[in-house]
Protein backbone atom coordinates (compact mmCIF):
# COMPACT_ATOMS: atom_id res chain seq x y z
CA UNK A 1 0.00 0.00 0.00
CA UNK A 2 1.05 3.48 -0.85
CA UNK A 3 1.75 5.55 1.66
CA UNK A 4 -0.77 8.91 0.75
CA UNK A 5 -0.13 11.13 4.19
CA UNK A 6 2.22 13.31 2.54
CA UNK A 7 -0.70 14.27 -0.70
CA UNK A 8 -2.65 16.68 1.36
CA UNK A 9 -2.17 19.78 0.30
CA UNK A 10 0.48 19.19 -2.35
CA UNK A 11 0.38 20.67 -5.86
CA UNK A 12 0.27 17.55 -7.08
CA UNK A 13 -2.59 16.08 -5.21
CA UNK A 14 -4.89 14.98 -8.04
CA UNK A 15 -1.32 13.34 -9.76
CA UNK A 16 0.14 10.49 -8.47
CA UNK A 17 3.25 11.66 -6.72
CA UNK A 18 5.14 8.41 -7.43
CA UNK A 19 5.66 9.29 -10.96
CA UNK A 20 7.51 11.92 -12.64
CA UNK A 21 5.81 14.02 -15.20
CA UNK A 22 7.71 12.50 -17.72
CA UNK A 23 6.40 9.23 -16.79
CA UNK A 24 2.80 10.25 -16.49
CA UNK A 25 2.96 11.89 -19.76
CA UNK A 26 4.16 8.15 -21.02
CA UNK A 27 1.52 6.50 -19.08
CA UNK A 28 -1.41 8.93 -19.93
CA UNK A 29 -1.40 11.28 -22.57
CA UNK A 30 0.43 9.31 -25.05
CA UNK A 31 -2.09 8.15 -28.06
CA UNK A 32 -0.90 4.54 -28.64
CA UNK A 33 -3.59 3.39 -31.24
CA UNK A 34 -5.15 4.83 -34.48
CA UNK A 35 -8.27 5.03 -32.64
CA UNK A 36 -6.57 7.35 -29.63
CA UNK A 37 -4.51 9.32 -32.28
CA UNK A 38 -7.57 10.25 -34.21
CA UNK A 39 -9.62 11.38 -31.16
CA UNK A 40 -6.98 13.44 -29.88
CA UNK A 41 -6.17 14.81 -33.82
CA UNK A 42 -9.85 16.37 -33.50
CA UNK A 43 -9.73 17.91 -30.15
CA UNK A 44 -6.01 19.65 -31.48
CA UNK A 45 -8.58 20.78 -34.76
CA UNK A 46 -11.58 21.57 -32.74
CA UNK A 47 -9.11 24.23 -30.66
CA UNK A 48 -7.61 25.59 -33.60
CA UNK A 49 -10.78 26.03 -35.39
CA UNK A 50 -12.15 27.79 -31.96
CA UNK A 51 -9.07 30.20 -32.40
CA UNK A 52 -9.76 31.07 -35.74
CA UNK A 53 -13.17 31.56 -34.97
CA UNK A 54 -11.91 34.11 -32.37
CA UNK A 55 -9.79 35.93 -34.55
CA UNK A 56 -12.11 36.25 -37.13
CA UNK A 57 -13.16 39.83 -37.04
CA UNK A 58 -17.19 40.37 -36.15
CA UNK A 59 -19.52 41.39 -39.15
CA UNK A 60 -21.19 44.51 -38.36
CA UNK A 61 -23.63 46.53 -40.25
CA UNK A 62 -24.62 50.31 -40.06
CA UNK A 63 -28.00 50.88 -41.78
CA UNK A 64 -25.95 52.40 -44.84
CA UNK A 65 -23.74 49.17 -44.75
CA UNK A 66 -27.21 46.90 -44.90
CA UNK A 67 -28.36 48.45 -48.52
CA UNK A 68 -24.68 47.65 -49.55
CA UNK A 69 -25.13 44.24 -48.16
CA UNK A 70 -28.32 43.78 -50.02
CA UNK A 71 -27.19 45.09 -53.38
CA UNK A 72 -23.63 43.89 -53.48
CA UNK A 73 -21.26 42.06 -50.81
CA UNK A 74 -19.44 39.18 -52.12
CA UNK A 75 -16.87 38.77 -49.74
CA UNK A 76 -19.89 38.31 -46.72
CA UNK A 77 -21.95 36.15 -49.19
CA UNK A 78 -18.79 33.92 -49.69
CA UNK A 79 -17.75 33.69 -46.08
CA UNK A 80 -20.79 32.40 -44.74
CA UNK A 81 -21.71 30.90 -48.44
CA UNK A 82 -25.46 32.76 -49.06
CA UNK A 83 -27.17 32.95 -51.39
CA UNK A 84 -29.31 36.13 -52.75
CA UNK A 85 -32.73 35.05 -51.04
CA UNK A 86 -30.47 33.90 -47.70
CA UNK A 87 -28.74 37.50 -47.38
CA UNK A 88 -32.25 39.36 -48.26
CA UNK A 89 -33.66 37.15 -44.79
CA UNK A 90 -30.44 38.04 -42.84
CA UNK A 91 -30.27 41.93 -43.87
CA UNK A 92 -34.48 42.05 -43.42
CA UNK A 93 -34.20 40.55 -39.86
CA UNK A 94 -35.90 36.95 -41.30
CA UNK A 95 -32.66 35.19 -39.52
CA UNK A 96 -32.45 37.28 -35.97
CA UNK A 97 -31.36 35.11 -33.15
CA UNK A 98 -31.03 37.35 -29.80
CA UNK A 99 -27.34 38.84 -30.07
CA UNK A 100 -27.21 38.84 -33.68
CA UNK A 101 -28.62 37.76 -37.18
CA UNK A 102 -27.29 34.05 -38.53
CA UNK A 103 -25.93 32.98 -41.29
CA UNK A 104 -27.80 29.52 -40.68
CA UNK A 105 -28.83 28.06 -37.99
CA UNK A 106 -28.82 24.78 -39.18
CA UNK A 107 -25.09 24.67 -39.77
CA UNK A 108 -23.70 22.57 -36.82
CA UNK A 109 -20.85 24.69 -35.66
CA UNK A 110 -22.43 24.44 -32.03
CA UNK A 111 -24.50 21.00 -31.95
CA UNK A 112 -25.41 18.80 -34.50
CA UNK A 113 -25.38 19.31 -38.07
CA UNK A 114 -29.38 20.13 -39.44
CA UNK A 115 -30.64 20.62 -35.77
CA UNK A 116 -31.23 24.26 -34.65
CA UNK A 117 -28.17 25.99 -33.25
CA UNK A 118 -27.76 25.03 -29.03
CA UNK A 119 -25.47 27.91 -28.71
CA UNK A 120 -26.06 30.21 -25.44
CA UNK A 121 -27.12 33.74 -26.78
CA UNK A 122 -23.55 35.39 -25.83
CA UNK A 123 -21.67 32.30 -28.06
CA UNK A 124 -23.27 34.26 -31.49
CA UNK A 125 -20.43 37.09 -30.19
CA UNK A 126 -17.84 34.91 -31.39
CA UNK A 127 -19.47 33.04 -34.10
CA UNK A 128 -18.52 33.67 -37.55
CA UNK A 129 -22.38 33.08 -39.10
CA UNK A 130 -23.16 35.87 -36.82
CA UNK A 131 -24.07 39.63 -38.36
CA UNK A 132 -24.62 42.12 -35.97
CA UNK A 133 -26.97 45.44 -37.01
CA UNK A 134 -28.33 48.24 -35.25
CA UNK A 135 -31.33 46.79 -34.67
CA UNK A 136 -29.72 44.13 -32.22
CA UNK A 137 -27.98 46.98 -30.38
CA UNK A 138 -30.86 47.26 -27.59
CA UNK A 139 -30.02 43.00 -27.08
CA UNK A 140 -25.99 43.46 -27.10
CA UNK A 141 -26.41 46.19 -24.35
CA UNK A 142 -28.65 44.01 -22.15
CA UNK A 143 -26.03 41.29 -22.76
CA UNK A 144 -23.41 43.44 -21.53
CA UNK A 145 -24.95 44.43 -18.37
CA UNK A 146 -25.55 40.58 -17.74
CA UNK A 147 -21.93 40.49 -18.25
CA UNK A 148 -21.44 43.02 -15.47
CA UNK A 149 -23.60 41.63 -13.52
CA UNK A 150 -21.72 38.41 -13.71
CA UNK A 151 -18.32 39.92 -13.21
CA UNK A 152 -19.41 41.39 -9.79
CA UNK A 153 -20.75 37.68 -8.12
CA UNK A 154 -18.30 35.44 -9.76
CA UNK A 155 -14.50 35.43 -8.97
CA UNK A 156 -12.21 36.95 -11.53
CA UNK A 157 -10.26 34.17 -12.81
CA UNK A 158 -13.89 31.88 -13.58
CA UNK A 159 -15.40 34.96 -15.20
CA UNK A 160 -12.44 35.34 -17.42
CA UNK A 161 -12.45 31.76 -18.08
CA UNK A 162 -16.33 31.72 -19.47
CA UNK A 163 -17.02 35.02 -20.24
CA UNK A 164 -13.92 36.98 -21.23
CA UNK A 165 -13.75 36.20 -24.80
CA UNK A 166 -17.11 37.45 -25.07
CA UNK A 167 -16.50 40.45 -22.70
CA UNK A 168 -14.17 41.48 -25.12
CA UNK A 169 -15.82 40.79 -28.05
CA UNK A 170 -19.12 42.19 -27.23
CA UNK A 171 -17.19 45.91 -26.46
CA UNK A 172 -15.47 45.56 -29.98
CA UNK A 173 -18.97 45.18 -31.28
CA UNK A 174 -20.62 47.86 -29.70
CA UNK A 175 -17.81 50.48 -30.82
CA UNK A 176 -18.97 49.76 -34.37
CA UNK A 177 -22.45 51.36 -33.57
CA UNK A 178 -23.43 55.02 -33.71
CA UNK A 179 -23.03 56.58 -30.06
CA UNK A 180 -26.17 58.15 -30.42
CA UNK A 181 -27.78 54.76 -31.83
CA UNK A 182 -26.32 53.38 -28.43
CA UNK A 183 -27.61 56.11 -26.20
CA UNK A 184 -31.17 55.61 -27.58
CA UNK A 185 -31.10 51.50 -27.03
CA UNK A 186 -29.49 52.21 -23.67
CA UNK A 187 -32.97 53.67 -22.57
CA UNK A 188 -35.17 50.54 -22.80
CA UNK A 189 -32.27 48.13 -20.86
CA UNK A 190 -33.48 47.47 -17.44
CA UNK A 191 -30.24 45.64 -16.06
CA UNK A 192 -32.77 42.79 -15.80
CA UNK A 193 -32.50 38.78 -16.07
CA UNK A 194 -35.45 38.45 -17.50
CA UNK A 195 -34.41 40.73 -20.51
CA UNK A 196 -32.46 37.59 -21.75
CA UNK A 197 -33.03 34.34 -22.13
CA UNK A 198 -31.21 32.54 -19.88
CA UNK A 199 -31.62 29.00 -18.01
CA UNK A 200 -31.86 29.07 -14.09
CA UNK A 201 -28.13 27.91 -13.46
CA UNK A 202 -27.42 31.63 -15.10
CA UNK A 203 -29.54 33.78 -13.10
CA UNK A 204 -27.85 36.38 -11.49
CA UNK A 205 -30.75 37.58 -9.43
Amino acid sequence: MRDKRTWTGSARANIDPNHTPAVEGGHYLSATTPAQRKAVEAIVEDAQHDLLRRAHPPTVLTDEDAAALAQDYPDVMATMELDDAALAELIGGQRDVFTAACGDQLSGLHGPKGKPCPARPWVCLLCPLAVFAPRHAANLLRLKAFFSRQWQQMPAAHFMAVFGPYATRIQQVLDRFDPVLLAEAAAHVRDKDDELPLRPEELTE
